[in-house]
């Protein structure tokens, strides 16, 4: 859920607890979960905040995902049956909220992931509601839509993101109710996809926390599908390579890359590492 080291909505704190911030169907609210002290292993307690704290604990199983069901994973591969077993605790949580989702996900579109994260920061610093409760300094609420509708062309330009990425927010903005109202995993592809500047990869990551779903690949990612194949096979592949390696585990692609990423097996660097820019310096 969190998108890069500084993101103003999610917080570790050095007791072990984990913030985060979320504009709930009822409000802002702010959420903190930690395990209890000298408790049952696995066992957390959650607190929360603001006119959205209700909604936050109501959900918070589903978040730590408590809905998420691994039972259908048969592993093909050593090295995911491996990874599987090690990382067994590993569960798909969902937020509910897609909009919420969206934004980052466009903001870090074909970008060095540092990017995307700095525009976060920026504009949540900028625009976001200071968080309910007694949250660390600095935290910040996600806001509205008529917020993101609202953004004059030079913040998104301070931000850091240009004008294809802003008009795709404003946009999406428009329809932040039907995103929130589309129902399934499917239904919320569908109708993400629709929307000017939203492809497979965004939809597949907003898709992943909205709903928890252990099957939406992120296709397209710059270095998703070079992991996958030199994880499986000891060789680079593209996209293509990627789907066929993964097409054993349908319903659970999403998954068995989350697992190959803590597995660790990545292919060796191949030349530079891709430049961050600044689109404030344009």
């Amino acid at each position: 859920m969190r998108h890069g080291p500084t993101d103003p909505a999610w917080r570790h704190t050095a007791d072990g607890a984990f913030w985060r911030t979320c504009a709930t169907p009822d409000g802002p609210g702010t959420l903190r979960v930690a395990a209890p002290a000298g408790g049952t292993a696995g066992c957390v307690v959650g607190a929360a905040w603001g006119p959205g704290a209700g909604w936050l604990l109501e959900t918070l199983p589903a978040l730590l995902g408590e809905d998420d069901d691994a039972s259908g994973l048969t592993p093909e591969h050593e090295v995911v049956r491996r990874a599987a077993k090690r990382h067994e605790g590993l569960r798909i949580g969902r937020t509910f909220r897609v909009f919420e989702s969206l934004v980052p996900a466009v903001l870090e579109q074909k970008v060095v992931s540092e990017e995307g994260w700095r525009a976060w920061r920026w504009l949540l610093d900028r625009y976001g509601e200071p968080a309910p409760g007694p949250a660390p300094e600095g935290m910040r609420v996600f806001p509205g839509p008529e917020v993101w509708r609202s953004i004059p062309s030079w913040d998104w330009h301070r931000a850091g993101a240009e004008a294809v990425r802003a008009r795709t927010i404003v946009n999406a903005a428009r329809h932040a109710a039907k995103l929130e109202a589309a129902g399934d995993s499917a239904a919320t592809d569908l109708l993400l996809r629709v929307l000017p500047g939203v492809g497979v990869w965004t939809s597949a990551e907003v898709r992943q926390r909205s709903h928890g779903d252990a099957d939406a690949l992120s296709v397209g990612d710059y270095h998703l599908s070079s992991l996958v194949g030199w994880a499986l096979t000891g060789q680079r592949t593209d996209d293509a390579g990627m789907l066929r390696l993964l097409a054993p585990y349908r319903g659970h692609r999403h998954r068995v890359s989350r697992l190959l990423r803590l597995a660790g097996e990545r292919p060796p660097a191949r030349g530079p590492r891709a430049r961050v820019r600044d689109y404030r310096s344009f």
